[in-house]
């Protein structure tokens, strides 16, 4: 009777954990729109996969040898004097070794098909987005098309994105969990990203990097459209706003702190704005610098 009671335990343990796990299959990470983060999403499974190969076992003989070896389990054989066992000692270490080469040599491979600096394959051309994280909002610049928005950006679908990202607060965070990667913004310095919509559509964008009371609400939307031709008309829409960012002064105003930005277009953005914001942080050239 003891040894069915614990049959049900186990039972109603496994349907509690398989509930528990399936309840995270529709987030964004599990379910990528991007070519990068479907990779990820295939190194997430893979690894998962090749560690389970241990985990489950160890779970299976926890629960097993306690209604095994208990004192009223009068079946199981009693051996007061066993304490070795080769074959297990080979067991415990030889297949532990074997999944951590395995998974070496995979997080080695991909962490360099994955290195968010490497351009993506295409023939393309790029669209290119400046990224400058501030308190609480996120400011981009589309320097060939001469624009500028606040918390919204759009790109066309099946099209790579060169992101220029840094920031001009403190370090944070831009993360887009459908398409894959995020990576730091950081005062004074630049860092790259490559990512590419796979099917158009609105993706959310936020910051995953603590920097504040308005971190949570530091949210923008990523729009992949179905065509150039769609991202064409979303630029046409931005150049109608009556706003620009044509001096430092606007810039400024613009990155004043603040929660719950709104979306905001500037039809004309001052030329090299973000290489000014990036340099204004280099104390070497602090001088002759005009922010």
């Amino acid at each position: 009777m003891k040894y069915v009671h614990c049959k049900k335990i186990i039972g109603i343990i496994t349907i509690i954990l398989t509930a528990v796990l399936l309840s995270g299959c529709d987030i964004a990470l599990i379910n990528p729109k991007g070519a990068v983060g479907i990779k990820q999403k295939e190194l997430i499974f893979i690894t998962v996969g090749l560690m389970l190969i241990i985990v489950i076992p160890v779970i299976f003989m926890a629960f097993i040898f306690p209604i095994k070896f208990c004192a009223s389990n009068k079946s199981s054989i009693y051996r007061p004097n066993w304490d070795h066992s080769n074959t297990i000692e080979l067991i415990c270490w030889i297949i532990p070794i074997i999944m951590i080469i395995i998974l070496g040599t995979i997080t080695w491979k991909t962490t360099h098909e994955l290195d968010p600096y490497k351009p993506l394959v295409n023939n393309q051309k790029p669209v290119t987005i400046e990224v400058i994280s501030t308190n609480w909002k996120w400011i981009f610049i589309y320097p060939e098309e001469g624009i500028a928005t606040v918390n919204e950006i759009a790109f066309p679908a099946n099209v790579p994105v060169n992101f220029k990202i840094t920031s001009n607060s403190v370090m944070n965070s831009f993360f887009i969990p459908s398409l894959g990667s995020q990576i730091y913004a950081m005062a004074g310095m630049q860092t790259k990203l490559h990512l590419m919509a796979n099917e158009p559509g609105t993706y959310k964008g936020f910051s995953a990097s603590y920097s504040g009371k308005g971190f949570s609400n530091m949210k923008f939307h990523a729009i992949a459209t179905l065509d150039r031709q769609g991202f064409d008309q979303w630029v046409k829409k931005v150049k109608t706003s009556l706003k620009s960012i044509d001096t430092i002064q606007t810039f400024n105003e613009v990155a004043r702190p603040s929660i719950n930005e709104p979306v905001t277009y500037f039809s004309a953005v001052k030329p090299n704005l973000y290489e000014d914001i990036v340099l204004k942080f280099d104390h070497n050239n602090h001088n002759n610098h005009p922010l």
